[in-house]
């Protein structure tokens, strides 16, 4: 078992928490996994903890909460609840508890800051480590107020417009929290049809040998810049490649490039 990474997270969304992909995680060194309490079918933590509850010591476990079978909420005392289940039904506290996707409440968006507060005390009281904001779409937050959260989750890679990837570095910046994390580097899946059409090899240092896949992975660390990436995958020789790409370094210069490309493209 390598020593733990902390620069990827398996992330379990769309996965079948097998147990031999979390055994494989840690003996890649990967330290982190991810999940919330609607993945799953909202049987996340109960699966986890039946299949490869002895195996969670070896990791960070991150989760979210904000969804509900009824739909999405950031109701303060339901969050407050939510957290409360996690730890029963993962046998265990999680390390950090993300408020999950809260632009899905928008139109509620003056019960943001009670909600962030409401997870703040879940970690201040020992119910989870610590806690942070999950978002897909950042961009009808970034005029809001919160309390410092200890990470911020925002989308990173290629294949983010600039418009989400200006949002997410203008919310890091108001918000200031301790790390901020990308997620879903390829866009959904490495089986889209772009990343036939593309090299992203362009965007490291010495890649004569490196894959598409490492290229695009290792890149979304600089867009936005991220402290770490979670990615989803079921598939262990992936999550292999993945580890191996670390090795590798982005050319500043060519992400520096692309950025000046993507807003000169952006509409006035």
């Amino acid at each position: 078992m390598r020593t733990a990474d902390g620069r990827i997270v398996l992330g379990l969304h769309r996965s079948g928490h097998a147990r031999d992909l979390l055994e494989a995680a840690a003996d890649l060194g990967i330290g982190r996994i991810d999940t919330a309490s609607n993945y799953l079918r909202h049987r996340s933590h109960e699966v986890l903890k039946t299949t490869a509850g002895d195996l969670l010591a070896n990791f960070s476990v991150s989760t979210k909460v904000g969804f509900f079978p009824e739909g999405h909420s950031l109701d303060p005392a339901r969050l407050q609840i939510a957290v409360e289940r996690v730890a029963k039904d993962l046998g265990r506290e999680p390390d950090l508890v993300f408020l999950h996707n809260p632009e899905h409440s928008a139109s509620d968006t003056g019960r943001l800051g009670p909600a962030c507060a409401a997870l703040a005390d879940t970690a201040r009281a020992g119910l989870c480590g610590s806690w942070g904001v999950s978002t897909w779409d950042p961009r009808p937050l970034v005029d809001l107020d919160v309390p410092r959260p200890d990470v911020l989750m925002v989308r990173a890679g290629l294949l983010v417009g600039v418009d989400v990837l200006e949002a997410a570095e203008a919310l890091a910046t108001r918000w200031r929290p301790s790390q901020v994390w990308g997620m879903s580097p390829f866009g959904g899946s490495t089986a889209q049809e772009v990343w036939e059409r593309f090299d992203p090899g362009v965007f490291l240092q010495g890649s004569a040998s490196v894959t598409k896949a490492q290229a695009a992975f290792l890149s979304s660390y600089d867009l936005p810049r991220v402290d770490a990436v979670a990615v989803g995958t079921d598939n262990i020789e992936h999550l292999r490649e993945l580890a191996e790409a670390l090795s590798y370094e982005v050319d500043e210069n060519v992400v520096r490039e692309y950025r000046q490309l993507l807003k000169a493209r952006q509409p006035a």
